[in-house]
């Protein structure tokens, strides 16, 4: 079992690329014996079946492509605002976040000192996912990686502070989904979907926190972390009630323009207190800059390795299969199974965000914009994470090889998430 957990993503990978052949071979054979097998069990196969090992073959060459595109969008991002947080630690702001944070971050992650940079750098990663900034949060989540693994005395191996952020990480509770409302643009209420994914993410975070927490003996009673996610909830609840009474276009407004605001706020928080320390901000800030620009390279194998396996998973047919058998074991038991049609959203987040995203759209041109369908997809879309992605990227970030759990306790918040986006969907939309 602990052999298992060490090499969690090596079997990811290579089951993505087995179980991918093998679906192909099986549709190959199946147009050979079309005429047979539309006689015997109704099954059609079209040429399509028939070159989807070219399908395979194309995919690698693609996702080759599209992960070195995302490394250069990358690099920019991780540039700048890895230049900002080193503005930000010379100029003492990192400080008085990680002062900010630190009675509950001493609870949740106790292997790390109190005021360690790692304490801000996370924070900052969590609010930036928070409101819905991907591009952002990943910059600081590579940071806190960095800054983790100084405190990580096996320098392979995962720490429990590690697998502790990203289980958090990857469930993604998100107050401001910019990104989903963008690609529901076109439809009526676009913003409808804003408090099912604030519930779906909510539920997918408390059951991360608990599954390693149980797992690392934390005291997930203690008064500070109960307190901490007491007030949490009462947050949420409040912005429930606030926007809930607002009109769509309000509710949209702010989504729109309060998370960005934030994060420029942030920005010249960083850069007043720089200047009240007479730090040479430009200085500090190239400083920065260049450990972003390295650290964005050195993710390119684990990018492209995880995105091509993913590639070929997807183009040989595998969630179309996956989501048949789902549908045909939910009709077993269940008289409504519309939830299946928005499910290969959420069988792809894991995966691939972008693979994610055309999913939804997919939803959106199939069931119609305002559909049962794609609202669900929606939610799911802004209520789970790129956990496989995140995991390569993340920990190849800082070479850790043996990963340990994290794989099962992440995939464990994500299954929460989808649970309780099915649920939610219902209650709001069913």
């Amino acid at each position: 079992m602990c052999y298992f957990r060490n090499m969690a993503l090596h079997y990811v990978f290579v089951a993505l690329f087995c179980i991918g052949f093998l679906v192909a071979l099986l549709r190959t054979l199946g147009y050979f014996f079309r005429d047979q097998l539309q006689d015997l069990f109704n099954i059609t196969f079209t040429e399509a079946d028939l070159y989807v090992f070219k399908d395979l073959v194309d995919s690698t060459f693609s996702m080759a492509e599209v992960s070195v595109s995302i490394v250069i969008v990358l690099i920019g991002v991780m540039t700048f605002w890895l230049g900002i947080m080193k503005v930000g630690e010379d100029g003492g702001a990192i400080q008085r976040l990680s002062r900010l944070v630190s009675p509950l971050f001493r609870r949740l992650f106790p292997e790390i000192p109190a005021e360690h940079p790692a304490m801000s750098a996370m924070l900052m990663n969590f609010s930036a996912n928070m409101l819905g900034l991907d591009n952002a949060a990943t910059p600081f989540g590579l940071k806190a990686m960095e800054e983790l693994q100084k405190a990580n005395e096996k320098k392979d191996t995962a720490s429990n502070a590690m697998i502790m952020f990203l289980v958090l990480n990857t469930s993604g509770l998100t107050i401001i989904p910019v990104s989903v409302m963008a690609l529901r643009s076109g439809a009526e209420s676009p913003s409808e979907v804003f408090l099912p994914i604030l519930f779906a993410t909510f539920f997918a975070s408390l059951v991360g926190l608990i599954t390693v927490g149980i797992r690392q003996k934390i005291n997930l009673l203690h008064p500070v972390i109960l307190l901490s996610i007491g007030s949490l909830t009462v947050l949420i609840v409040l912005l429930l009630y606030y926007f809930s009474a607002l009109p769509q276009q309000d509710v949209e407004a702010i989504s729109a323009v309060a998370g960005n605001a934030i994060l420029m706020s942030a920005i010249i928080g960083f850069i007043v207190l720089a200047l009240r320390s007479k730090i040479n901000i430009y200085d500090s800030f190239i400083d920065g800059a260049k450990e972003g620009f390295s650290v964005a390279v050195k993710i390119i194998p684990y990018l492209v390795g995880m995105l091509i396996a993913i590639g070929v998973f997807r183009a040989s047919g595998a969630f179309d299969v996956l989501q048949y058998g789902v549908k045909w074991l939910a009709e077993l038991f269940l008289e409504d199974t519309r939830f299946v049609d928005a499910l290969p959203t959420a069988f792809m987040k894991p995966f691939s965000g972008s693979g994610a995203r055309s999913m939804m759209v997919e939803a959106q041109q199939e069931f119609g914009m305002g559909s049962f369908q794609e609202r669900l997809a929606s939610i799911f879309q802004g209520s789970t994470e790129t956990t496989f992605y995140t995991l390569a990227v993340y920990y190849g970030a800082v070479n850790i090889k043996k990963t340990r759990y994290t794989v099962a306790a992440g995939l464990t918040a994500d299954l929460a998430g989808i649970i309780a986006a099915i649920i939610i969907g219902y209650i709001f939309f069913g």
